[in-house]
């Protein structure tokens, strides 16, 4: 713990077009109390991709130099896609806090924050109901080939075309009773299985690192989980272990026809494995949200697949919600309070 800090604190907001600086500036007066505080308000461009790829420091040089003019004299910097280099933390000498409105620190080079005394701090779990949401929503799209049915009435204005889906070959699968696997069961995968527990879907867990009562039947093996479920969520941290889980053995592991969904991370699935399975029936149909490499690349054979309505796409918008942005602005404004306080940090690196 650290002695309460009295003397006004200079906070740079440097807001997006997601989390804004006014939803940080709003939050930082309703957790900083009667504490004295002034706030320059930044808007940032999107550096890069921000709903391609995680904006990693080195990636995010293009503001380095607007970030370090409106830092001159900051205490404390909170942002969601700032570039918080070294070059800016050299130039920042009065800085002692940065608080990322994200699940993690990838804009902020750890190490040297640590060696210029900079403390830093993130927002875990602000997008996690969203996620949960979002990967029900694809879920439901995909089992039901809802977009498919948009596109014949709204796009083609074919009432008739409907018919196609109205036979028993191509009518969509109804959660009631049907095995659906998650794989990976924090904070997402948890409430996903409870959704999917109230629709009346048979939910398997398998999740080695979670202890205690799950929302449906824990499985011991990923095998096991493939071999059961029509239906796989993954819900898994992108870890060395993770990285291309689902494969081509695990993909011919489920029963054909089963439909795999990813809202988590890219790379826990092997693509072409995927694209392969598409291609034969060994999956029937599949929902991503996250991709090998984002923006995903023009020629990619995902778009040849989409285009045969077995693939559902959409650009890594799982955590694109305004409640979101409002929890990630409050979440960094409680960091920056206890901060100020002398109270230990909640969500801090070291």
């Amino acid at each position: 713990m650290t002695s309460a800090k009295t003397a006004p604190v200079r906070v740079v907001a440097a807001g997006d077009h997601f989390v804004l600086p006014s939803l940080i500036t709003a939050a930082l007066h309703d957790r900083l109390g009667e504490h004295p505080f002034s706030v320059r308000e930044l808007m940032l461009g999107w550096p890069l991709e921000p709903f391609g790829r995680v904006a990693e420091v080195e990636e995010a040089s293009d503001a380095e130099d607007e970030l370090i003019e409106a830092l001159a004299g900051a205490d404390v910097l909170v942002t969601q896609m700032g570039p918080v280099t070294e070059r800016v933390l050299a130039a920042a000498p009065r800085l002692r806090l940065v608080v990322v409105c994200r699940g993690g620190p990838v804009n902020v080079n750890q190490e040297a924050a640590r060696s210029h005394g900079v403390r830093v701090c993130f927002a875990p779990g602000r997008n996690a109901a969203a996620t949960a949401e979002f990967t029900i929503g694809l879920l439901l799209a995909a089992l039901r080939r809802i977009p498919q049915a948009h596109d014949l009435l709204a796009r083609q204005g074919s009432w008739g075309g409907g018919a196609a889906y109205y036979t028993y070959e191509q009518s969509g699968l109804e959660l009631e009773d049907l095995p659906v696997g998650l794989v990976g069961y924090g904070a997402v995968g948890s409430r996903v299985g409870r959704v999917l527990s109230a629709f009346g879907a048979r939910v398997l867990v398998y999740d080695p690192y979670v202890r205690g009562e799950v929302h449906g039947l824990r499985v011991g093996s990923l095998d096991e989980l493939l071999g059961r479920a029509r239906v796989i969520s993954l819900h898994a941290r992108l870890t060395p272990e993770t990285r291309g889980l689902i494969g081509a053995r695990e993909l011919a592991l489920l029963p054909p026809g089963a439909v795999l969904v990813n809202v988590a991370r890219g790379p826990l699935v092997d693509e072409s494995a995927l694209c392969d399975a598409l291609k034969s029936g060994q999956l029937s149909a599949a929902a991503l949200d996250t991709y090998e490499r984002e923006p995903v690349p023009p020629d990619s054979p995902l778009f040849d697949l989409a285009a045969t309505e077995r693939l559902l796409m959409t650009p890594h918008l799982g955590g694109a919600s305004r409640a979101v942005a409002e929890k990630a602005a409050r979440i960094a404004a409680s960091e920056v309070g206890r901060w100020t306080r002398g109270e230990p940090l909640a969500h801090c690196l070291d």
